[in-house]
């Protein structure tokens, strides 16, 4: 099911993941936006930031990442990965308080979220993100 140049779903749909499941609808799109090039096996589209090119090799999400997690989630404040060290961040700056907030919590879902061999594994996403912020 591909959906013509232009036409699609209704707009995206605030805060859900029924962001562009009807594109049979001939809705046109807003200007700006584009019919979305992949598609699932449903004929659903997915966001860059749920699949590999939205995401970094050595953990978590690149740009294009960041920036199609925040077209599908309007009012969304995610920002970049804190990847200075923490010896150069100033104690208490907003920086600083990120990346430990991140540790704390990345942290503890490394210990009770993931399988043994997950919290094993080097290249697992969650060591990769672990270790891109200095964790």
């Amino acid at each position: 099911m591909i959906a013509k140049k232009g036409y699609g779903r209704a707009f995206l749909q605030r805060g859900t993941s029924k962001i562009f499941d009807q594109l049979e609808m001939k809705v046109p799109f807003p200007k700006g936006q584009e019919v979305p090039q992949k598609l699932a096996k449903g004929g659903k589209a997915t966001p860059a930031w749920q699949r590999k090119e939205g995401k970094s090799q050595s953990g978590g999400l690149n740009r294009k990442g960041i920036a199609s997690y925040r077209a599908a989630n309007p009012g969304s404040k995610l920002s970049m990965a804190v990847t200075t060290k923490p010896s150069k961040l100033k104690k208490g700056s907003k920086a600083a308080n990120r990346r430990k907030s991140f540790c704390a919590r990345m942290s503890g879902m490394k210990k009770r979220l993931t399988s043994a061999k997950t919290a094993r594994d080097p290249n697992s996403r969650i060591n990769k993100s672990l270790r891109k912020w200095n964790c």
